[in-house]
Order: structure tokens, then sequence, then C-alpha cells
């Protein structure tokens, strides 16, 4: 996300990294190992592991006040446990990115309970940088968003990996079937974002009666089996959110 940030423009001088490690952040950007006891950010995002909330709420508590904005992109935290451990926020946004931020191409989901209309304004600008914005009215769906958007490319990768191994399966090299298989994905993706049609309209448009595309089309459709595999894979991915949301200090 603060490469995305760097690259779309943001004042490195206006950004500090809090890492425990000291390890140096994209940009040059100023890096601590604690929070500043002296200075209060007028936002604050909040990007740690969901089992270490607990341990780091009271620090980053102290620093805030009603006018910082919490930017929360824990999975499965909800908003009434972030509001419980921030008291002194008056604003706090449900975050969810995934990693193509960092080349401005991410999606990134978005939920509060705030009236602040001013400060949500601020966070869709700052997020609409990075990307695909979506604000979602109802926080319930979260866990859905954080498993499609959140994890999709975890998926994708999956997907892209087995295409260039089948690719090799039929005699290509692994680099030469890894590279059309990266660029296929690419160009696909581009043109469905561009294109008026449903991506099923436009799978059919490439496959021909008889042709060999038909015939691999026919084996994933065969018994709805791509779809099934998608949907068993999402559900996971929900389920693992929910359970992680029941109990968010003992993740």
């Amino acid at each position: 996300m603060l490469e995305g940030w760097l690259a779309a423009g943001a004042d490195p001088t206006q950004v500090t990294v809090i890492r425990p490690s000291g390890t140096e952040a994209a940009g040059g950007v100023r890096v601590l190992t604690s929070a500043p006891e002296d200075e209060v950010p007028a936002l604050l995002l909040l990007g740690v592991k969901p089992q270490k909330l607990d341990e780091v709420a009271p620090v980053y508590a102290r620093a805030c006040d009603p006018f910082t904005v919490l930017i929360s992109i824990l999975a499965g935290t909800p908003q009434a446990a972030l509001h419980e451990r921030f008291p002194t926020c008056d604003t706090i946004v449900r975050a969810m990115p995934n990693t193509p931020v960092r080349l401005r191409k991410g999606v990134i989901g978005l939920y509060s309970d705030s009236a602040d209309v001013r400060a949500l304004g601020r966070i869709e600008r700052l997020m609409g940088a990075l990307g695909t914005v979506e604000w979602f009215d109802d926080e319930g769906m979260f866990d859905a968003v954080t498993a499609l958007a959140g994890s999709g490319p975890a998926f994708l990768f999956r997907f892209i990996d087995a295409l260039a191994a089948a690719g090799e399966a039929e005699g290509l090299s692994s680099d030469q079937a890894l590279r059309l298989a990266v660029a296929t994905i690419e160009g696909a993706a581009a043109l469905a974002a561009d294109a008026s049609e449903s991506p099923a309209a436009l799978a059919e448009k490439v496959a021909s009666p008889g042709g060999s595309t038909r015939k691999g089309l026919e084996v994933l459709d065969a018994d709805d089996r791509l779809k099934t595999l998608m949907r068993e894979t999402l559900e996971a991915a929900v389920k693992r959110n929910r359970e992680l949301g029941k109990t968010p200090s003992a993740r």
C-alpha cells in the first residue's frame, strides 16, 4: 500500500512506519520501532496480524484523539472490536486491500459506521489512488469481500501456476509455459475489464463450435466442476474469516 501511495505522489515526509524490527520502508519514509509519545496521528493504519490486536491496541489507542481516523486492514476483526479497543477514535474504517495495490491496480473494500462524510471522503480518495474502491453498507459482507478480493490473487496465482504446469505437460519448457500463462491471464483480465459483455460471453466468442477451445471448456464446464471448486474455495475462506471474527483476542 505504501509503495502504491508513494507512486501516486504521496509526500514521504508525512508518513511514519512503525516496525519493531526497524527495517527500512519504501521511499525512505521515517521508520520507528515504537509509537512516538508526543505525536497524534491524523490517520492511523493498523496493519498487524489479527492475533496481535490486543497486544498493540493499548499502545496506539493512547496516541489517538477524536480526530484521528483509524483504518484497519485486519481480516475478520469487526468494527465493534475496534471501537472497544480504540474508544477515542470517532471514525473507524475497515479496509480490505489486495496485493495488486502495489501497482495501483488493487481492489479495496471499505466499511464504516461513521457519519463523518468529510473523513470518509478523504479515505475514499486515499484508497482510490491504489485501485478500485467498493463501499459496503453491510459489515456482514466483509468476510465475502475478504475471501473474493483479498484472497483472490492467491487463488489466481494458483490457477496461473496450474495453467503453466499443464502447458509444460504438453511439451513447453517451464519458463515458456509460465511466461505464456502470465501474459495470457494479464491480457484476458484487461479484455474482461474493458468489455461490455460478461466473461461468460467472452468465453463463447473464443470457442468456435467443434474447436479446441470448446473441447477444453467442456472439461471445465462438466458438472459445473470449476464453479463448484471456486464456490468451495471461497466458502472455506469465508468460514475462516467468520471464525476469526468471533474471537478477535484469541486469534
